[in-house]
């Protein structure tokens, strides 16, 4: 029998437009962020790959299911998250609701509003944040702001790639109301270059989710780990920059990634400015969260 390990793209966590357990997260983290990680990207190849029949992609993310809730060992990539989760006394609730977004990834092709896609992004994007909060203790009063930055994550890869995942996968993530108010339509997609209705309707998507990252700017000075809030606010920066070169460039056409110097300048800022911040005084308050979060 096939495992999901010999189905993996190649890619890893130094491939993503985000940092994955970087050198700011503490060291005795980041062993289990990365085996969340290497979990999350076996079963995405999985729900990605270019050949395997829907059945068989469904399957395979029921054994690494299995495997993950102690009922099989026949994936090491679910088995070593399975003990490392064990070790935290941490339950696998994140790691199961991204693979009911998996499933949706080989079920369901289209979004037909907002809600619909943001409904998507809570169980393909808002658990990778909330696990990383439980690994460092952290309140779960700050999950409102987490889940408005993962989902602009989720959106800002969704916009990059939408090209990409229609020509090969043909999924298309932007909401079809959005095709319809821009007067486009997804087959557009398909194109060496993107119509100025189509460019529109792009451009529309990426405002509304910069105005999803304003609901997340609050999101590191929520949170007690110095580490963890730098690490948040470098992705953060690195997210808002996304959505202005979407709000620029065509990416049927155009690359819309930050380049290596971006990454380190942004990164760079973003770090400094979070630091002097946190001197100054702008810590956050758990128990204030937590009565917050109560009432």
């Amino acid at each position: 029998m096939t495992t999901a390990g010999e189905l993996r793209s190649g890619k890893g966590h130094r491939d993503e437009n985000f940092p994955v357990a970087s050198r700011l997260i503490d060291a005795r983290h980041r062993g289990i962020i990365l085996a969340f990680y290497e979990f999350v990207r076996v079963a995405d190849d999985i729900a990605d790959h270019a050949t395997l029949k829907a059945d068989e992609k469904l399957a395979q993310l029921d054994r690494l299911e299995h495997d993950l809730l102690g009922n099989g060992a026949a994936n090491a990539e679910a088995v070593r998250l399975r003990n490392a989760l064990i070790e935290r006394a941490l339950p696998p609730r994140h790691a199961q609701d991204l693979l009911t977004a998996f499933r949706m990834d080989v079920t369901k092709l289209r979004y037909d509003n907002w809600n619909d896609l943001i409904n998507y992004c809570t169980f393909s994007a808002m658990p990778v944040g909330r696990f990383v909060l439980d690994v460092h203790g952290e309140s779960r009063a700050t999950w409102a702001a987490n889940d408005a930055l993962c989902a602009a994550l989720q959106i800002n890869n969704h916009l990059q790639d939408c090209g990409k995942d229609y020509r090969d996968l043909d999924r298309v993530y932007i909401p079809l109301d959005a095709f319809a108010a821009a007067g486009a339509v997804p087959e557009q997609l398909g194109a060496a270059r993107a119509s100025p209705n189509l460019l529109r309707c792009i451009r529309d998507v990426a405002a509304r989710n910069e105005r999803l990252l304003a609901d997340g700017e609050a999101f590191s000075a929520q949170i007690e780990n110095t580490r963890l809030a730098l690490e948040v606010a470098v992705i953060h920066s690195y997210a808002r920059h996304i959505v202005a070169l979407l709000q620029a460039r065509d990416p049927l056409r155009e690359r819309v990634h930050l380049s290596n110097a971006q990454f380190a300048l942004y990164g760079l800022s973003a770090a400094i400015i979070t630091s002097l911040r946190r001197i100054g005084g702008s810590r956050p308050v758990r128990k204030a969260q937590d009565a917050q979060h109560k009432a």
